[in-house]
């Protein structure tokens, strides 16, 4: 055995007293882009969480003597239409994607992974029936969905998580009907079903568990895709109402401007791509670390 094949096998050989969770959270914690991604969400829930101390100005103060005015020492970030702190509706911003992102991620892991695992175990006319579903789903452009959905439901905030967490069902469903069908064979499974567990029982014990860190790894991504298509929504007008700030609808206020005001979209559309980016990028770390076979 070579030595970098040896370095390999010993990082990957769990220790004694050492659970396989403890072991890839190490490798997590040992991934540099893991680490920048966690710098950056946890700034982002920062903000979130801090945004009454760390807001300059109240975000929804008007002063139209101040319409538009470029970057300076006063506006860190310039003023909108109606004169209001770029930088304040910048920071309050971050609660409501945030929330949506949580919230949406949230909805698609229960109602997913639930269909999945029903699917994954039991097979049959059950899994035909949730597939065909999960198909239709597919077949609808995301943005296309949430639409639809916002247009019917009306526009607010609980209505844009439900829109976004609609359009991530699909890929919770077929997530852990495969992470189950890899597992509900196992020695395991047949040893709780042979001492009388009922089959949610299993499903809730011993196959989930066992099966859930390809669906961990999922989430992540899911959290970027969800603050992005909320952004998307809140672009086009089907999303939050005015006036409460959130990142897409900060774009979408610029988009008149854009030429002579580009900082009205310039630094909402940055803050999306740096929260898209850190969620993605904690997501390849948590593959490797979960399983770092995967890693080249």
């Amino acid at each position: 055995m070579s030595k970098e094949n040896a370095a390999e096998a010993a990082q990957t050989k769990p220790s004694r007293g050492v659970s396989p969770w403890q072991m890839a959270l190490r490798r997590l914690m040992r991934n540099r882009m893991a680490g920048v991604a966690l710098l950056i969400i946890a700034c982002f829930i920062i903000m979130a969480f801090g945004a009454g101390r760390l807001s300059p100005y109240d975000p929804d103060k008007v002063n139209l003597l101040k319409r538009f005015n470029p970057p300076s020492e006063e506006h860190r970030l310039g003023t909108d239409e109606l004169g209001r702190d770029v930088l304040s509706r910048l920071i309050y911003g971050t609660q409501a994607s945030l929330l949506v992102g949580l919230g949406a991620t949230s909805l698609s892991i229960v109602i997913g992974v639930v269909l999945g695992a029903l699917s994954g175990y039991f097979g049959g006319w059950i899994d035909n029936i949730i597939m065909r579903i999960s198909d239709g789903l597919a077949s609808i452009p995301g943005l296309m969905l949430g639409m639809v959905i916002m247009v019917v439901l009306g526009m607010n905030l609980i209505n844009l998580i439900i829109a976004v967490g609609i359009t991530g069902i699909t890929h919770f469903i077929r997530m852990s009907r495969a992470s189950i069908l890899t597992v509900r064979g196992n020695e395991y499974v047949e040893a709780a079903r042979a001492v009388g567990y009922s089959d949610l029982r299993i499903i809730a014990t011993q196959i989930l568990p066992n099966g859930f860190s390809p669906i961990m790894v999922q989430m992540t991504i899911s959290l970027g895709f969800s603050i992005m298509i909320a952004a998307a929504l809140s672009f086009l007008g089907f999303g939050i109402p005015a006036p409460i700030p959130e990142w897409g609808a900060l774009v979408s206020a610029g988009r008149e401007t854009a030429h002579t005001t580009p900082w009205l979209m310039t630094f909402p559309g940055l803050a999306i791509m740096i929260t898209v980016l850190g969620f993605n990028l904690l997501g390849d770390g948590l593959r490797d670390a979960l399983d770092p076979k995967l890693k080249k």
